[in-house]
């Protein structure tokens, strides 16, 4: 523990006296100093004890004493040593008197004990008390060496770092959730810093903070985990007090250890990359079997169950039609989507076949998987950010994705479950559901709901509106003079399917004036309506130049 004035009064070799100061003994003294200036403020740090013989103070003016005792006291001095048969044969009175006042300690220094004796008793005591600190720190990094290379892992490394800074600790995923936290109590109050935890995680690692104004008593520290651009996790303590010289050798250790295991080594990340792209690509290809081959343990698992293809696109700027995401943006947000659904499949234990393909990512996760979940949350969360509309599937909850700077979002399409045989159609299934999603400008898009749905909405494209207006531009012109309503007419005939009764009651017109009209449709067309594909393409461009705009 820290040196103090009572350890030093105690000292048996130094023989200090207590003159003034008695109740504030306790107070831990940083260094000793020695100076016979009148103003020696301008010289402290605080936390030392000045050492005087009062060569240039007039120590028996009431007045000049005061003024000296009390600056140095709001200097932070801890204590003041007086040499008595230097200059004075004793302690003045009004040194005294004055130290009393400012309820600063005020030691006498018989003649027999120089001022070094005392400088050296302070810096022994700090020597001893840093030496105890690093000990300390050493014996904290082989407890949680051993923590970590235990069957518990980060759980038990958590809880050997909490007892030794008398505090709690607990430790974010790459997406901001909490994953493990000591004692049990501590993830609530964890939860609470997650705001905290994300804007750590934006900044390179490695990076701390002190986070302030918290709702607890406690004082909380968060440090980045991670070699890399990216912070793979955060480490957070909360202890009552500012940590010691021993607590911090503990802290820094943890965030090593931590950091080994949260960090993979780039060669195994490359290796796993290439597998997975082997596995996509046989599946994409049609060979299931050698796909299961290739596969192995690390995705074997994922293809025994029903699965589903995840094709996911970065979308930039603050309209969702405006285009792909190519920067930092982009690639940010597909990072945080991946991070997410990494997060969550491993907090369940499943597998995630993750591959990066340009500006795309492709996923393979299980059917109602956590992964799954963590994917639709994402994509609500986006959806919440931009305006857009995402169908939220499963558990919906926080992400923890930040978005980019830019404003870029993510667009996602979702096929419906599937086996490895049927792969390579469920990933023509999510390109159908993300190409709804960029057009219908939605974050998220299940293929069933393409399935489920209209195909008119499918229209609302800039290039089937143009067809859709040259081809009926001629019937448009033709009834802006006046001459009949050819484009009424023909919207009428097809919806009765050409049933010349019903669809001339609806026009309120003779069937054989609807008869007329229709002669002059194929006419200034130069198309037969007993075709069944021009009838087709009229009814589609129909129903593009009626639909809305953004439908």
């Amino acid at each position: 523990m820290p040196h103090t004035l009572a350890s030093l009064v105690s000292h048996t070799a130094l023989k200090l006296t207590v003159l003034a100061g008695e109740e504030r003994l306790d107070a831990p003294v940083r260094w000793a100093h020695a100076s016979e200036l009148i103003d020696p403020v301008p010289y402290m740090e605080g936390g030392e004890l000045l050492l005087i013989t009062a060569l240039k103070l007039d120590a028996e003016d009431p007045e000049a004493t005061r003024r000296y005792v009390r600056r140095i006291a709001e200097a932070g001095v801890v204590g003041l040593g007086f040499a008595a048969g230097v200059n004075y044969e004793g302690v003045p009175r009004a040194l005294v008197d004055a130290a009393r006042e400012q309820g600063l300690p005020l030691l006498g220094v018989p003649r027999r004990t120089p001022f070094i004796a005392i400088s050296k008793a302070v810096s022994a005591a700090v020597a001893a008390d840093q030496y105890r600190a690093v000990t300390a720190g050493f014996e904290a990094q082989r407890e949680l060496t051993r923590a970590a290379l235990g069957a518990e892992g980060p759980a038990e490394l958590l809880a050997r770092l909490a007892a030794h800074l008398d505090g709690w600790a607990a430790l974010y995923d790459a997406s901001g959730a909490v994953v493990a936290a000591a004692p049990d109590w501590a993830a609530r109050r964890a939860a609470r810093l997650t705001e905290d935890v994300a804007r750590l995680r934006e900044r390179p690692a490695p990076a701390s903070s002190v986070v302030s104004d918290t709702d607890g008593d406690d004082r909380v520290e968060l440090q980045s985990l991670g070699t890399g651009r990216r912070a793979r996790g955060v480490l957070a303590v909360g202890t009552a007090a500012p940590l010691g010289t021993a607590a911090r050798y503990a802290v820094h250790s943890a965030v090593a250890l931590l950091t080994l295991t949260t960090e993979r080594s780039r060669a195994l990340q490359d290796a796993e990359q290439r597998l997975g792209d082997a596995v996509l690509k046989m599946l994409l290809a049609g060979e299931p079997d050698h796909a299961r081959a290739v596969a192995g343990r690390l995705y074997g698992g994922l293809l025994d169950a029903p699965f589903r293809v995840v094709v996911a696109e970065p979308v930039a700027g603050e309209e969702p039609s405006s285009g792909g995401a190519t920067g930092a943006g982009g690639a940010g947000v597909l990072d945080a989507l991946a991070d997410a659904m990494d997060s969550a499949a491993a907090r369940t234990g499943e597998a995630v076949l993750a591959v990066p393909d340009g500006t795309r990512l492709i996923v393979l996760v299980a059917d109602g998987g956590a992964a799954a979940d963590a994917c639709a949350a994402y994509a609500a969360e986006a959806g919440a950010r931009t305006g857009t509309q995402p169908r939220a599937r499963g558990r919906a909850g926080r992400s923890g994705g930040a978005e980019p700077a830019d404003g870029a979002w993510v667009a996602v399409g979702l096929s419906a479950p599937t086996g490895p045989i049927a792969a390579a159609n469920a990933y023509r299934q999510a390109e159908q559901a993300l190409s709804v999603a960029r057009r219908r400008g939605r974050a998220l898009v299940e293929h069933e709901d393409v399935a489920a749905g209209s195909v008119l909405p499918l229209l609302a494209d800039d290039a089937v509106r143009a067809f859709a207006d040259g081809l009926l531009r001629a019937l448009r012109e033709h009834d802006a003079t006046g001459r009949g309503d050819l484009v009424a007419s023909l919207r009428a005939w097809l919806a009765r399917h050409g049933q010349w009764d019903a669809a001339a009651a609806d026009l309120g017109v003779h069937r054989h004036t609807l008869r007329y009209r229709m002669r002059r449709v194929e006419e200034i067309l130069g198309r037969s309506l007993d075709d069944a594909d021009v009838r087709m393409e009229l009814w589609l461009a129909l129903k593009a130049t009626s639909a809305p705009q953004g439908e």
